[in-house]
């Protein structure tokens, strides 16, 4: 286990096993994301994706909040004189400009949930929230739309009028209410989030990398391109890796009865 910090405003990493842990760090200002801690997160994602070690993410927060959203006193005037640009070794935490990560990613949300926060959790795969969060979309009460997501994401998973009721009004909603709108994966008692966050990454990092990733870029093929774009790949997908190492270790396994172990091979 190695862990670094980048210091308040940034995220802090920590390399568990497989396992990539992206911690939110600043919690004085309850996690709001300034032009600092927008470029960190986009430098720890990209790491991540480098890193072959590496299987799943788990992004959470510092402090009793997840994020109070964007800070807009600081990055409005970048974001207005086109200032701000992720850095180019980084990948976009909203998976909303390109290249798209490649790798699974699980999000853990406690506390204030606003804004940028619901996106980053909506563009997550495993979205785990303590009973104790709260979700707003503020941005229609700030002047600006939500730009990281949710007019695509939120729509396709809660449906057209259960998200528009939220997105044009600014109006608070909770956990289970989220749940409810297919947004989180599962809802957990406060202090539970992470280490339930933290069993699926390791859940999934058991299985076979190759193949996860797969399934993720079939999924994405079919978010970006429509179902019958992804359908015509699929058997390539599975053709590509079928003589595969981990595919041999998967069978072998199976037939002995025991886990399996990948490499990713």
């Amino acid at each position: 286990m190695s862990e670094v910090n980048s210091g308040p405003g940034r995220v802090s990493r920590e390399q568990r096993g497989h396992l990539f842990l992206i911690g939110l760090d600043r919690a004085g200002k309850r996690n709001a994301f300034d032009s600092a801690m927008l470029s960190d997160l986009a430098l720890a994602l990209g790491e991540f994706e480098r890193n072959d070690e590496l299987r799943c993410a788990v992004i959470f927060a510092h402090g009793e909040h997840f994020t109070a959203g964007l800070d807009l006193m600081e990055l409005a005037p970048k974001l207005a004189s086109g200032g701000f640009q992720y850095p180019a070794e980084g990948i976009d935490p909203w998976g909303v400009s390109k290249p798209r990560r490649t790798k699974p990613l699980v999000v853990a949300v406690q506390g204030s949930c606003w804004t940028a926060g619901i996106e980053l959790m909506l563009n997550a795969d495993i979205a785990i929230a303590a009973d104790n969060a709260r979700f707003a979309h503020l941005e229609v009460l700030r002047g600006i739309p939500p730009s990281g997501g949710s007019t695509v994401r939120f729509t396709q998973a809660a449906g057209w009028t259960r998200a528009m009721r939220y997105m044009l009004t600014g109006e608070a909603f909770d956990a289970h209410q989220a749940l409810d709108m297919n947004l989180l994966t599962e809802v957990v008692e406060p202090g539970q989030e992470l280490p339930r966050a933290i069993e699926y990454a390791e859940r999934i990092a058991k299985a076979a990398p190759l193949a996860v990733k797969a399934t993720l870029q079939s999924a994405f093929q079919a978010r970006d391109e429509g179902d019958d774009a992804a359908l015509s790949t699929i058997n390539a997908l599975l053709f590509s890796l079928i003589k595969s190492e981990d595919v041999r270790e998967g069978v072998m396994a199976m037939m002995q009865k025991r886990e399996p172990v990948f490499k990713g091979r």
